[in-house]
């Protein structure tokens, strides 16, 4: 049985023009700080996501909960995208942003059902060994998720727009924190 928390859950890619207004207040709001847009107009939103599904190594997606638009999810080649020149990339590593949808009603567990949901994502497709992030190092509530499916953190590096953890979580360390969740149940 699906609980508010756990789904059902699907992503679809997301329309730089029909999904611009409802992507602008997700990235604005006070609770995405880390998503580093607080003042950004909807034509700079309109403008980032059209270069984003212009590039052939970088792609955005709207994720869904029953049906609904929920959260923003970017999936990148860290070899093109994000991270050239701060680490060596690995064959099968892949780039992933999200952000949950704000709300005035939080659900207990939500935030994390949705990373879950990402991470199963990405890896459904096979050629995705391993999963790269490198959030803000300032941003606690992150890497408690990140931990909790599996991420480790590898070095603190420094990205123009912040000082981030650059992150790893393999197919393997992921099955492993989905096993010990569903254990402690």
């Amino acid at each position: 049985m699906n609980t508010p928390a756990s789904g059902p859950f699907a992503f679809r890619p997301l329309d730089t023009l029909s999904d611009a207004e409802l992507v602008h207040s997700w990235v604005t709001h006070p609770k995405a700080a880390f998503w580093l847009m607080q003042d950004a107009k909807l034509q700079d939103v309109e403008r980032e996501y059209m270069a984003i599904a212009a590039h052939p190594h970088h792609h955005a997606f709207i994720g869904l909960h029953d049906g609904e638009p929920a959260f923003l999810m970017e999936r990148y080649d860290p070899a093109h995208v994000e991270l050239v020149g701060l680490y060596e990339p690995l064959p099968g590593d892949v780039g992933m942003h999200f952000l949950v949808a704000p709300t005035q009603t939080p659900v207990h567990g939500f935030t994390r059902a949705v990373i879950t949901a990402v991470m199963r994502e990405l890896f459904a497709d096979p050629a995705t060994e391993r999963v790269v992030v490198e959030p803000d190092v300032r941003n606690e509530a992150v890497h408690v998720l990140n931990a909790a499916v599996g991420f480790e953190i590898a070095k603190r590096i420094a990205k123009p727009e912040k000082d981030a953890y650059l992150s790893f979580c393999t197919r393997e360390q992921f099955r492993t924190a989905r096993a010990g969740e569903a254990a402690a149940r």
